[in-house]
């Protein structure tokens, strides 16, 4: 490694892959999880729902803030744009319905797919101000990680996002991505710059990963007022600083 280079925050490899991964496509089908549903976006049964969680307050209309569309100014436009999120296989978006409430008040998606490498990411992802920061807000996500790195068997599990953006890099953290640096100038999302910043779970780190968000989504873990007992983000910061140690 040069000395001008910071140092990298895996070791490098070029090992054969003896397990090659099982060139497998998400499929476009529902996933159930214990509070909360991810169901393949649909332009007539979620458009009035998800333009409710997105608009209509301040607290609403700052969701869209680092995203490269969003707020609309009618219920129309949204589900037009919806329409387009449907008719997409990559990316492939899912409405994110709790199962206390029962309407869709946020998505997420799967993008850059590349089966043959094993490489994919999730991302697109906005909550509603009732579903941010909360058990099925994670859960979500876990379903999303779970299916492809687990079902699939994909290798490499990529987060992406403005590198401004600090409540999505720790969102990051806390679901167990380690950050592999910043892409400058990389993209213009309306008019503006923006620098991505890049984490990822590979499949030699999923299974510990996978173990603590299990933990942390255990119905043991919430007391009777619904909060959880312990911190994920400590963790997972627990988990990455012991093996720098």
């Amino acid at each position: 490694m040069s000395e001008i280079e910071p140092p990298y925050p895996r070791p490098l490899s070029g090992a054969k892959i003896v397990k090659l991964p099982s060139g497998l496509i998400p499929s476009r089908s529902v996933l159930d999880g214990n509070v909360v549903t991810l169901e393949p976006i649909d332009p007539g049964r979620h458009g009035s729902q998800l333009y409710a969680a997105g608009h209509g307050s301040p607290e609403q209309d700052a969701i869209w803030d680092y995203m490269a569309y969003g707020p609309w100014t009618d219920e129309a436009d949204m589900t037009s744009w919806l329409r387009g999120c449907a008719a997409s296989h990559d990316p492939m978006f899912f409405a994110i319905r709790p199962k206390d409430g029962g309407k869709a008040v946020g998505m997420c998606s799967y993008l850059n797919i590349v089966p043959g490498n094993g490489s994919i990411e999730i991302g697109h992802i906005w909550f509603g101000p009732e579903l941010q920061r909360t058990r099925a807000a994670t859960e979500a996500l876990f379903l999303l990680l779970d299916y492809a790195m687990t079902d699939l068997n994909y290798r490499r599990m990529e987060w992406k996002c403005n590198a401004l953006n600090q409540r999505s890099r720790k969102a990051a953290h806390r679901l167990g991505f380690r950050f592999e640096g910043v892409f400058y100038n990389h993209l213009i999302f309306k008019g503006q710059n923006r620098d991505t910043a890049w984490f990822s779970i590979l499949d030699d780190e999923w299974p510990e990963v996978r173990a603590h968000l299990q933990a942390w989504l255990s119905d043991g873990n919430f007391d009777d007022d619904g909060k959880p007992k312990t911190s994920l983000a400590e963790a997972m910061q627990d988990r990455t600083s012991s093996k720098r140690g």
